[in-house]
């Protein structure tokens, strides 16, 4: 009886990301329990990297549709650490997961962000804000192709930077190497991770990418 009771009971999980997602994407429900970033509250992210994409917010607020929702890519972290945080500004809460950054910008394969490019070729991740645009199935399965609205972004779309899953980002491989694959310039997570981040995300939601 206990066990039936407690099942019914809505976790702190489901609760926040059914808010998160505005009781807009069915997928969110079942697909929670597969996500492990920790739940955060806006005030534990970097204040001066949060205080930049809400700048970037006011700046290209013309082309954003959703206003309730931040994505935010710290990478001054190292690749162990989980450094996309995806926010709920309403209630100031969110989720962080892990994201790798591009080879081109770590070519000793440190664990650590070196440099921004938006070169073509590069194969470097580049900072500053994006837009997220279509979802699509591609060579990587599940992904979101993104907009790069400053100038060290602008090519995102010619280089065809986008979020995607990848098996080298994973738990197993910081426990074994201390640190994550790298990608060509995409933001790439946990397989387990890449529903939940796009159905969270949607299109016309900020996403911003630097290091402070």
């Amino acid at each position: 009886m206990q066990q039936s009771i407690d099942s019914a009971r809505p976790s702190r999980r489901h609760v926040l990301f059914g808010g998160l997602a505005m009781a807009a994407v069915p997928a969110v429900a079942s697909t929670a329990a597969h996500a492990t970033g920790p739940i955060i509250r806006v005030d534990s992210v970097n204040p001066m990297l949060l205080e930049r994409a809400r700048t970037a917010m006011v700046q290209h607020a013309s082309l954003i549709r959703n206003r309730e929702r931040l994505a935010l890519v710290d990478f001054s972290k190292a690749s162990r650490e989980a450094r996309l945080s995806i926010i709920h500004l309403p209630s100031g809460q969110g989720m962080q997961m892990l994201v790798a950054h591009g080879r081109g910008s770590d070519p000793d394969h440190s664990g650590w962000l070196n440099w921004f490019s938006n070169d073509h070729g590069s194969l470097a991740s580049s900072q500053g804000a994006y837009l997220t645009a279509a979802r699509y199935v591609g060579v990587h399965g599940d992904a979101q192709r993104l907009i790069g609205l400053d100038p060290g972004n602008n090519n995102a779309e010619a280089r065809a930077i986008v979020i995607h899953g990848a098996d080298y980002v994973s738990e197993d491989l910081i426990l074994s190497q201390g640190k994550l694959g790298r990608s060509e310039g995409c933001f790439a997570l946990r397989r387990d991770d890449i529903s939940m981040a796009l159905s969270l995300l949607g299109e016309g939601t900020l996403l911003y990418a630097d290091r402070v």
